[in-house]
């Protein structure tokens, strides 16, 4: 399973969807995930890629991670994966 793939995965268990209902689009409120649903997700990334995302649950606003929808999540996942192979 692919970065992509997997992090749509993770992102639909949380917003209680089926992984073909998820767009790169899609941001986190569209999709129905609360605050509570995006810490969540983040940590199931963190685990499911074995890395830590700089992630403020406090002001997701001044966070390096853009989670403004599930592409740029998926951007700074395969960053961050990238990063750590480096």
């Amino acid at each position: 399973m692919n970065v992509s793939d997997k992090v749509i995965e993770i992102v639909a268990e949380q917003a209680l969807l089926e992984p073909s209902d998820i767009s790169l689009t899609s941001t986190p409120e569209d999709l129905g995930i609360d605050s509570l649903g995006l810490v969540e997700s983040i940590f199931a990334i963190e685990e499911a890629f074995d890395i830590s995302v700089p992630f403020n649950a406090n002001n997701p606003g001044e966070s390096d991670f853009d989670i403004s929808s599930v592409a740029k999540i998926i951007d700074g996942v395969q960053k961050l994966i990238d990063e750590q192979k480096a």
